[in-house]
Order: structure tokens, then sequence, then C-alpha cells
């Protein structure tokens, strides 16, 4: 049965020219409608505005065979991490769908002495253990593998050694040799790919340093005499998870496809990747954090329609430190809601044959292995971290500007933020540093600075090579924490020129765009006389004020009202759209830089910065 037989078949033709008619009424300048409509991304990968079955890739990179030994047990690993030694919120989490543990051990976390005590009434042969230890690993690990000693039990899950530096790589190795001689399901080496995203790279740059730093682990436990296969079990990776579905969904997978191209050249084509997903710690945040769950929900929703083996959804305080009872339940329920209501785990690779998935998997991978290729000719991950650091800072610093201008739009703080949200409190920890999610902060205004100039969230730990850890809002979050640390909220007078419904439109938009720094706006109201505003204004306190209205009234009223309100004391004058008028210093419009405009107008209103 054909369902869309009774319809007429068109072609890209067509589309081609729809789409050109509506451009050209649009104003747009003539060319290929793909050219006009597509998106680029941070990793050089241009998303086309359509695409069919020509665009599948010459062999899709289908990846159902890797899901499909889970046929009986459909899903995936519900991970929970925990920095803070409290068993009975371990327990809380085990008993409530959460089915693997990860655990951050060492000073400002979890005591490897305290891990019998966080353990004690957890099975450890039914619930994996993930450790994240950093110099304290091989404590770590001993204190847990004793544990299982005591007991008499096995043990599974990873013990979380990496492979940058040294002695990371020696204790990486002996814990290695031990898990693949006395602990079968246990794996001693985790590949953490998030550092990279943290700090602000692409996804591309994330999985070409993932690639690079398997790769190194691979030699490093060969060299020991493990052999290839045994290497490759012993290895797990951890990515990011974004609130843009498609960039994580064909992440995991060109990732798998990558470490797949790996084993093939190692002489192990059956050794599939192992993954661990973790919502990302740069998209959250501490303003109207209650959209945190929205972000973590579609994240995870990608992980699993990604194919991850794991994933870890992040409490949406995270960025308040621990996080409390109501948040780490929201956390394992997003997961049980995806799995058991929604179904997202039964389908091995639903994304697979999807022409838009399967074409940016494909030139996703190409990118992130010719990032890979670069590396390895500099000498691999540890001497090329200049390098990296390099590139990273370069995705970051286009990031950046795209949040500034708002093409990055982050609801509830560059977007729609909200001046009367009551701020989530968490109690006082004695360290700040022990926030229970990976690059969480103490709180929002807790900034350093970075190598770009820009705030950068004070963390827990150290990221790889030196990288910061940056969460996305940052820049706006500090002006908002400068906007409510004065005596009285700094005030943007909207000078609104005309009827409610000619005004309302730009007025709307400039208020949004001052909220979003935290500073409060007042309209004039429905009017068009220059002194009528200009009284308002002065009754108003501020000194600065923005022109709001359409551009017909601006044309016959805009250089009146600019003048009526200089002579009333206006610093600076604002005009909300495009044109330019006497009186006028500079104007507000979809794509300005959003962030000069804020702190232009912090210092016009005499507010330190």
């Amino acid at each position: 049965m054909r369902l869309a037989a009774g319809f007429p078949s068109t072609t890209r033709d067509d589309w081609r020219a729809l789409a050109r008619e509506v451009l050209r009424r649009s104003g747009a300048q003539a060319g290929s409608p793909e050219e006009a409509l597509a998106t680029p991304t941070y990793d050089g990968v241009t998303l086309a505005p359509l695409y069919d079955a020509a665009d599948l890739p010459a062999a899709p990179p289908f990846d159902r065979a890797a899901r499909a030994a889970r046929a009986a047990d459909p899903g995936w690993d519900v991970r929970q991490r925990h920095a803070v030694p409290d068993p009975e919120a371990v327990l809380a989490d085990l008993e409530n769908g959460v089915t693997s543990l990860w655990l951050v051990v060492g000073d400002g976390a979890i005591p490897a002495s305290e891990l019998g005590r966080v353990l004690k009434d957890v099975y450890l042969d039914l619930a994996p253990i993930v450790l994240e230890a950093g110099p304290r690993t091989a404590e770590a690990a001993g204190a847990l593998l004793a544990l299982a000693a005591e007991r008499g039990t096995a043990v599974t899950g990873n013990l979380g050694a990496g492979v940058t530096g040294a002695d990371a790589k020696e204790t990486a190795v002996r814990l290695a040799l031990r898990c693949a001689a006395d602990f079968p399901g246990l794996r001693a080496v985790t590949v953490d790919a998030t550092p990279y995203h943290d700090a602000g790279g692409g996804d591309a740059d994330e999985l070409g340093c993932s690639i690079a730093l398997g790769v190194s682990g691979l030699r490093a436990l060969t060299d020991a005499g493990l052999g290839a296969a045994e290497a490759f079990g012993q290895l797990e990776f951890r990515y990011a998870a974004t609130g843009d579905q498609f960039a994580t969904i064909a992440k995991l997978r060109a990732a798998r496809r990558l470490w797949g191209r790996v084993a093939e050249v190692c002489g192990v084509p059956e050794a599939s990747q192992l993954q661990h997903a973790v919502t990302s710690s740069a998209m959250m945040t501490a303003r109207d954090p209650y959209v945190n769950m929205l972000r973590t929900t579609v994240a995870c929703f990608a992980a699993g329609v990604g194919g991850a083996d794991a994933v870890t959804v992040q409490p949406f305080d995270a960025c308040f430190g621990p996080p409390d009872a109501f948040a780490r339940r929201i956390a394992r329920n997003t997961q049980a809601l995806l799995l058991e209501e929604a179904g997202v785990g039964r389908v091995a690779d639903p994304a697979g044959g999807s022409w838009y998935v399967e074409r940016r998997t494909e030139e996703l991978a190409e990118r992130a292995w010719a990032w890979f290729q670069e590396i390895e000719a500099a000498g691999g991950p540890e001497a090329a971290e200049s390098l990296i650091a390099e590139r990273i800072a370069a995705t970051r610093r286009r990031r950046d500007a795209d949040i500034a201008h708002r093409r990055f739009p982050i609801t509830g703080v560059s977007e729609f933020p909200n001046l009367a949200e009551r701020p989530l409190a968490r109690p006082a920890t004695e360290s700040p540093a022990t926030a229970e999610a990976p690059g969480a902060v103490a709180g929002a205004d807790a900034v350093a600075e970075a190598d770009t100039g820009a705030g950068v969230d004070a963390v827990a730990g150290a990221a790889v090579g030196g990288l910061p850890r940056v969460r996305y809002a940052r820049e706006f979050e500090a002006l908002r924490d400068l906007a409510d640390a004065q005596p009285e909220r700094p005030k943007v007078f909207l000078a609104t020129i005309g009827p409610v419904a000619v005004h309302t439109p730009r007025a709307t938009f400039a208020a949004n765009l001052f909220q979003a720094g935290g500073l409060a706006t007042e309209t004039a109201g429905p009017g068009e006389d220059p002194e009528q505003i200009a009284t308002a204004f002065a009754v108003s306190g501020s000194a600065v004020a923005c022109l709001c209205s359409s551009d017909r009234m601006y044309d016959q009223h805009a250089e009146a009202v600019a003048a009526a309100l200089r002579r009333a004391g206006a610093r600076r004058v604002w005009l909300a759209g495009k044109q330019s008028h006497a009186g006028v210093d500079a104007c507000l419009h979809a794509g300005c830089d959003a962030l000069d405009v804020l702190r232009t107008t912090f210092d016009d209103l005499g507010v330190a910065r």
C-alpha cells in the first residue's frame, strides 16, 4: 500500500522554485535557496534546509548491531553521580530507578575511607560502580576492590583511571592489568571527553580529542602486555549530551563509527565503544534553573536515541552545589519517563536511515577524524595540548559571539528573563568545590578570568590540559548578579510613541533585551507628545531611554522625542529598530550585540562593573 499514492509527486526543483519565491518576497538576495537557507555549525558542517535520499552516504553507517544485545532488556544504564558521602541518597536513587552509581572520591568529595559506609547496603554485583577520583584513583580503586573482597562478591563498573599524564597512565595500566586478570566485569579506564565540551569546544573537537585519548590509552595498555582485544575492553568513553538533540544523536553515532575504524585498523573489528552520556554542564543555568529540566530532558532523549549505553542526567540545580532530594528525584524520573513511558530504548538506532541524521553523522565523523589525525601528527593529546587549547578557544569565541548577539538564545537568561524569579537557595557547604555536578559552580557569581578575558565559572578540579570550564550563560548571569547587588535595581525608560498596538512589539523586544541584564524597564504608555514623554522619563529616575514604536511613527516623532529626552537629562537614547535619527545614539535590533548594549547601559547608569 502506497500511503502517498493520492498526492502528486514533487521534486527538489519544485521545492527550489517555491523557496526562491519566498526568499524574493522577503528581500533576500538572489541565489541558490540551499545556500541562502543553510546553517553552519561550529564544526564546519553545513546544515542544509532540505534533505532527500540523495543525501544518504554511499554506505549508511546504520548503528543497530551495537544495540542488538539489548533486545531482552531494552534501554540504557541509568547512572547518577554522587560527590557527597550520603548513603541515604545513594539508596534512594537505587530504589527508585537508578541502575549504577558514579562516585566522586577524593578531597572535598567522598573520602576513600568512606566508600564502605556509602556503599553499606549496595549490592556491588548488581549495581555497577563508576569512580571519579583524579589523582586519588589508585587509593579509591584499592578501597573499592578491598570492599568487594571483604564481602566476597563480584564488582562491576569502571575504576575511572585517566590516560593523561605519566602518573595517570601508570595507574591506568596497573589497574587494567588487574581488571583483565581478576575482574571480568570491571573496566579500568574512562576516556572523558566532557572537559573539551565544557571548555567550549564543538562536537568535532570533542570527538577528535576523545579518539586521540582512546588511542593513547590503547598504546599504554598494549605496551604493558595486554592484547588488543583486552585493551579495547578496558576503555569506556564519556561524552556530553546537549539540548541540541540532532547534534547529540549525530555525535554519539559518529563516535562509535570513529572508534570502530580504530578497532578495525587494530585488528579487533568486533570491538564496540561503550558510551556514557552526561547532560552538558555548559548549558546549565543558575538563572531560571527550572528550565534546566527541559534542557536535560531533551539531552537525555537525544542520548538515548543516539545509542548511549549509560546516561547521567544532571539535577536541575547543578549550578548551586549538591542537589536536594527533589532535584535528584526529577533527574532520575526524567530517565524513567523516557524509558518506561516513551519507550525510547526499545528501538535500536531509531535515527538510522534518516537522510538528515545519516548525512550529519557522516560529515561530523569526517571532520572529527581529520582533527584526530591532526592531533596524532602533533604527537598525541599530551604533546598537542596547546594546539587543542587554541582550537577550542577559537570555537568558544565563535559561540560566545553568537550568545552575545542572541543568535544562540538561552531561555530564561538571554531570552525571556524573569526579574521577579525567586532565587534558588541551597544550604552552604564547607567546601563549595564539592558540587554534585561535573563542572558545577558554587553560585551564579563565582567567576574567574579565562584566557579569552571572559568570565569562567569557578569549578571543582582542573580540566584536561588546563582548559577552562565555562557555562554559556555566564556573561548574562554576571550582569544579572550585578544588577541584583545594587541598592535599587537599575532602570531603563522605554519611550513608547503612539498607540499601544503600534509600540508594543518593539517595547516588548527592548524590555526583553534590557531585562536579560537584570535591568528593570518602565514605559511611558501611549502618546505622541514629546514633552509628556520627557516628563514621564524624568519621573522614572533613569538616565537612559529607548524609543519604541513603528518606523512610520519614528519618521514623524523620533527626533522631537529624542530632543525632549535630552533636555530632561537622558545620557543615552537608544532606538528599537534600525532607523537613524538625530538625537539617537544607537539602535537595538535582532542580531545586535546585546551584551555590549547592556554593558554600555550599565556604564551610562553609573553602575560600576
